[in-house]
């Protein structure tokens, strides 16, 4: 069984959904996050006067899924977050040791 992390573009989120439970994924947990990469954020201007902006918001997506299905999910995230410019995110991969499902007891692959 496998985590799979992605830190993706907020506007992305519907299509990153979309195109995981187009796969099979049932289920995925999104929290909302702020950080940077090689952009280093970037400067806007409120009111006339110009700030830098360090931290980007972001969406953090995790879902976990089996170890085969584990490439499909990351290319289907891949395809469906890019824009093609700077800050489309990363994407990481853990492997879980162990999942229960609280409600039935079931255990690993089956409390997925």
């Amino acid at each position: 069984m496998k985590i799979v992390m992605a830190i993706i573009k907020p506007f992305k989120l519907d299509e990153v959904r979309d195109a995981l439970t187009s796969i099979g994924v049932h289920g995925l947990t999104v929290t909302e996050v702020k950080g940077y990469g090689r952009q280093k954020g970037h400067t806007e201007i409120y009111r006339g006067a110009e700030y830098a902006v360090s931290f980007l918001p972001k969406l953090k997506i995790e879902v976990a899924v089996d170890s085969a299905l584990a490439a499909r999910a990351v290319e289907a995230i891949t395809a469906a977050a890019r824009t093609g410019q700077i800050g489309d995110g990363k994407i990481f991969v853990f492997s879980i040791e162990r999942a229960v499902r609280i409600r039935t007891g079931e255990t690993d692959i089956d409390a997925l």
